[in-house]
């Protein structure tokens, strides 16, 4: 048996429109982004979901506020899928942001944490995952901080070239987790 995740980021925000890089700030979704909020519910409404984990940042829930309202799928609320902390530079710019995320893959932000910090929080939620969740269907709401961490624990990629491409938006991500995670496979397994 496997966990078979589907990961999706939050709708879009009036800081996505503005260039802000939000961070650990709450953020807001836009007009825009309350309607892909809605259309990711159509998305994902008849997916199998056995939950839905979120990030607890108000984007995110407002996304699956919207996205689900109705629904009897459990929503399970989890800090371990918040954006990277950016610390005293949440709300910078993302030109700023594009210009020095890779700096952060190891080295925390001022004030915040680093991008490996963030893939061992993930790497955590996911053994949380797996002992409850084996062979069941489960979505994550979160940021693209996340997305890189299961690319990176999941599919072996590496974490400094994820995070210095740009980040590019899609309809969801799947990866399997298989039981008995994290094995000899996971590059977090011994730190």
């Amino acid at each position: 048996m496997a966990l078979e995740l589907v990961c999706e980021t939050h709708a879009i925000t009036t800081d996505n429109e503005a260039g802000i890089a939000t961070g650990w700030l709450p953020g807001v979704l836009s007009e825009r982004g309350r309607e892909t909020a809605a259309e990711l519910g159509r998305r994902r409404r008849r997916d199998g979901l056995a939950a839905i984990y979120v990030s607890d940042l108000a984007r995110a829930l407002e996304t699956v506020a919207i996205a689900f309202e109705g629904s009897a799928i459990p929503v399970v609320t989890d800090s371990r899928l918040r954006e990277c902390d950016y610390g005293a530079l949440n709300g910078m710019s993302t030109t700023v942001l594009s210009r020095e995320r890779s700096l952060h893959v190891h080295l925390p932000w001022p004030e915040g944490e680093s991008y490996e910090a963030v893939a061992r929080r993930t790497r955590h939620l996911l053994s949380d995952l797996v002992a409850r969740w084996d062979g069941a269907r489960v979505l994550l709401v979160g940021h693209s901080a996340n997305k890189w961490a299961l690319d990176h624990l999941l599919r072996g990629a590496d974490l400094s070239t994820l995070v210095s491409a740009a980040f590019v938006w899609q309809e969801g991500w799947e990866y399997l987790v298989p039981t008995g995670w994290p094995d000899h496979r996971d590059p977090l397994a011994h730190s």
